[in-house]
C-alpha cells in the first residue's frame, strides 16, 4: 500500500513539473491582446499602439417608382449603395490612411473592355503634423462642393441634386494640403488646396501633359458646427447657438479628357474646364438651409467630333445651376424637408441637352442619426428642350440607409 502511494506521489510531481514548464507557452497574455473599440465602427488599436484600424461599413437600399411624360410609369429596385471602409494609422497617429470600397452596381458601374473596375473609391495616406494641417498623398475626394464633399449617407434626401450630377468635381488621384482654423464660438476659417490628375477615380490612361488645380476656402463667422456638422446636412444635432459657413471652391482641369472632368465619357478631343463652387449652410434650433451655385466653362467650343466620322460627336456637360433647401427637423427626429435646382445649360450644348428644374419634398426619419434612417421623397422634374418642347418626369422613392 505505501508503495502505491509514494507512486503516486511521484507521478503527479514530475507531471506538475511538465505542466510548470508547459505553462508559460501556453497562456495568453493580456499584455499581446489588441484593443478594441467601438463609436464610429469597430476599432481595433495594437497593444504597443504602433497601429490602428477602425472597420465601418454602410448601405442604401432603394425601391423607385418613375414616371416620364411619353413613356409608361416603372419601378426600380436597387442596392444604391454598399460601401466597406478602413481608416486608421501606421506607426503614430500623424501617420493616417484611409480605404473606402464600393460594391454596389451603381458604383462600381458597367464593366467594359479595357476599362478597369471601380471598386476602389478612396486609398489615400494622410500626414498630420497636429490639429491645423493635413498632407495627402492619393485617390481621395477634391475640395470641391459642400454637397460632394458630404457622404452620400450624410445627404437629407435620397439623391444629390441635378445641378451636383452634372457640375461637381469628384474623386481624383494627387496631392492635398489642408489648413484647418476652427474653434467652437469664434470666427473660423479653412484653406484647401489640390494638385491631381484630373482624370478621376481609377484612372490607367496613358499620361498627357495636364493637370488638376483646385483651391478651396470656407469661412464660419459664427464658429465651428457641433460633431462636424458642416459633413452632414439636416440639423440633428439642433444647434443651440446659429451656426454659417460660406465656402467658395474653383478647379482648372488642364486638358480634360472625359465630358465632366473628373467624369462621364470620353471626349473625342481634350479640353480645358474651368468649375466655380460656392455655397452656403445655416444651421440652428432644428432648422436647415443650404444654397449653392456651380458651373462649368470650356477654353474652347464644348462641343467635340470624331476625327473618323464627322457626324458622331459628344461634348462636355458646361452650364450653370442653384440649389436651395430648407429643412426642419423636430425633437422626435422626424425632417421636412424641400429643395429647388434650376439649371441652365451653356450655349455651346444647347441643342443637344435640355434646360431643367426639380422641386423635391421629402420626410426623413432619423433612428440613429445618418447612420441609421428611412427616407422617402418625391420629385418633380421639368425639361426645356432647344425645340421648344417641354416634358415633365416625377418619382417616389424609398430608402433605407444603415450602417457603422
Amino acid at each position: 500500500m505505501k508503495k502505491i502511494i509514494y507512486l503516486h506521489l511521484f507521478v503527479f510531481l514530475i507531471s506538475g513539473q511538465v505542466f510548470s514548464q508547459d505553462k508559460p507557452t501556453n497562456d495568453i497574455k493580456l499584455s499581446t491582446l489588441p484593443y478594441f473599440s467601438t463609436g464610429k465602427g469597430i476599432g481595433i488599436t495594437s497593444p504597443d499602439s504602433l497601429y490602428q484600424l477602425n472597420i465601418r461599413f454602410r448601405m442604401q437600399n432603394r425601391v423607385t417608382y418613375i414616371e416620364n411624360e411619353g413613356e409608361n410609369g416603372g419601378y426600380d429596385a436597387q442596392i444604391r449603395r454598399l460601401r466597406l471602409r478602413f481608416d486608421g494609422y501606421v506607426g503614430s497617429p500623424k501617420f493616417l490612411y484611409a480605404i473606402q470600397l464600393s460594391f454596389a452596381p451603381g458604383d462600381v458601374g458597367e464593366i467594359k473592355d479595357g476599362e478597369n473596375i471601380n471598386i476602389i473609391r478612396d486609398a489615400v495616406f494622410m500626414y498630420r503634423p497636429n490639429k491645423n494641417w493635413n498632407i495627402s498623398f492619393g485617390q481621395t475626394k477634391l475640395p470641391g462642393n459642400r454637397q460632394r464633399v458630404n457622404s452620400s449617407g450624410g445627404l437629407q434626401l435620397t439623391d444629390r441634386s441635378i445641378n451636383n450630377s452634372r457640375f461637381t468635381i469628384d474623386r481624383d488621384f494627387g496631392f492635398q494640403v489642408h489648413n484647418m482654423n476652427e474653434f467652437k464660438d469664434k470666427f473660423s476659417y479653412n484653406l484647401k488646396g489640390a494638385v491631381s490628375t484630373g482624370e478621376g477615380r481609377n484612372s490607367t490612361e496613358k499620361p498627357d501633359d495636364g493637370v488638376a488645380v483646385t483651391g478651396k476656402i470656407e469661412i464660419l463667422p459664427l464658429g465651428a458646427f457641433t460633431r462636424d456638422g458642416t459633413y452632414f446636412e439636416g440639423d440633428i444635432m439642433r444647434e443651440k447657438k446659429p451656426k454659417l459657413m460660406f465656402s467658395g471652391a474653383f478647379q482648372q482641369n488642364n486638358h480634360a479628357r472625359r465630358t465632366q472632368g473628373q467624369l462621364g465619357n470620353d471626349l473625342f478631343e481634350k479640353r480645358t474646364m474651368k468649375s466655380v463652387l460656392l455655397d452656403a449652410m445655416f444651421k440652428y434650433n432644428g432648422f436647415a438651409a443650404m444654397s449653392s451655385f456651380m458651373s462649368r466653362t470650356t477654353t474652347k467650343n464644348a462641343v467635340t467630333f470624331d476625327p473618323d466620322d464627322i457626324t458622331s460627336s459628344n461634348y462636355a456637360y458646361v452650364g450653370n445651376g442653384f440649389d436651395y433647401q430648407l429643412s426642419y427637423n423636430t425633437k422626435s427626429n422626424y425632417e421636412f424637408i424641400t429643395r429647388y435646382s434650376i439649371q441652365k445649360v451653356g450655349k455651346d450644348i444647347r441643342e443637344f441637352a435640355p434646360n431643367s428644374k426639380q422641386i423635391s419634398l421629402g420626410l426623413t426619419r432619423y433612428i440613429w442619426e445618418h447612420t441609421f434612417k428611412l427616407q422617402t421623397e418625391v420629385a418633380y422634374d421639368t425639361l426645356d428642350y432647344f425645340d421648344g418642347t417641354t416634358k415633365n418626369n416625377w418619382y417616389l422613392r424609398f430608402q433605407v440607409e444603415i450602417g457603422i
